[in-house]
């Protein structure tokens, strides 16, 4: 029969070894993700695995030569991606060319985009996936619906990134199974709370891995081509490669019409303001004006009266005057 004493000493020693046990199952996941490692590097043979385990190692081969051993990659674990631009007479036969190019090499087409430049020119892009192994087939075949431009391609080489993503699931997957064991195992509450954490923090670093192994194995198995294509522009020039008179004819005349498109833009971005502006005009003459009150017009002041004239003699009487 315990004591109240010996209660807490049994649920320390209870939480020491439930301590113990998840550091135990760490110290054994990193050591299967070692050895999942060297496998995985090896092809799955035990004897290559120890071969890349240990780089210095020795084997007997009847004649005293100890050969180091090559590690030995995944076969076919290569993204590809090319870009490839063509000019072509037609833009949608050649897209039906390259739709059928893709299918029949058991591929698809991933997305597509259509548009017209300003020249009233068809531009298409589209992105198609067809198996690694006909890569090199389709190329060839879709540079033979037009006149090349540009092409890029490129391979990326992904062996050790999936390598280490097969020993990272491995380990993670008996991580989780361990600590399922030990959920089994538990019976104190606060036990199998902690260890549910811990098993949904696994589950879902397993399920991140799962994504990304799922990603790596589609960008391998389907390389990636994407093929843009442009009607070829019509080109209306002399023989000799000059401009001639029909040329600057036709530019003159574009830039002429361009001149009374941008007037005629003008002149409807200014009609709005030029409607208000009269309104406002024939509001203020026709009811504003009148109703202010007009002003009195200045009466012109009166000038001072000069002195008046004095008499003078007549002419006439001044001479019989003067001759009496």
């Amino acid at each position: 029969m315990h004591t109240p004493h010996t209660a807490p000493r049994v649920r320390t020693l209870a939480g020491v070894l439930l301590a113990a046990s998840l550091a135990l199952a760490g110290c054994g996941g990193a050591a299967d993700a070692g050895g999942g490692s060297a496998k995985a590097a090896s092809g799955g043979r035990p004897e290559q695995a120890g071969a890349l385990g240990t780089p210095g190692a020795t084997a007997d081969h009847g004649n005293g030569r100890t050969p180091r051993a090559t590690p030995v990659l995944a076969p076919g674990s290569v993204i590809r991606t090319a870009f490839v631009t063509l000019e072509v007479r037609d833009v949608a036969k050649a897209l039906a060319a390259a739709r059928r190019t893709a299918e029949e090499a058991g591929g698809f087409v991933g997305d597509e985009t259509t548009d017209r430049d300003a020249g009233g020119h068809e531009h298409t892009r589209v992105v198609l996936r067809v198996p690694a192994e006909r890569y090199d087939e389709v190329l060839t075949g879709l540079q033979g619906t037009g006149r090349l431009v540009g092409r890029t391609a490129k391979a990326v080489d992904v062996s050790d990134r999936m390598v280490d993503v097969d020993s990272r699931i491995k380990s993670q997957r008996a991580g989780v199974g361990r600590v399922r064991a030990l959920m089994d195992k538990a019976t104190r509450l606060s036990d199998v709370v902690a260890l549910e954490g811990e098993l949904s923090s696994r589950q879902a670093d397993l399920e991140s891995l799962l994504a990304r192994r799922a990603s790596l194995k589609d960008r391998v198995d389907l390389a990636t081509v994407t093929l843009s294509l442009s009607k070829t522009p019509a080109r209306q020039a002399s023989g000799d490669g000059t401009p001639g008179f029909t040329d600057a004819l036709a530019g003159g005349w574009h830039a002429f019409a361009g001149m009374l498109r941008w007037i005629a833009l003008a002149l409807g971005a200014a009609l709005p303001f030029a409607a208000l502006a009269a309104l406002l005009a024939l509001l203020w003459l026709r009811a504003v004006r009148p109703r202010l009150p007009r002003r009195a017009e200045p009466v012109p002041a009166m000038s001072a009266p000069g002195p008046l004239p004095s008499a003078r003699p007549a002419p006439d009487a001044a001479e019989g005057a003067g001759r009496d």
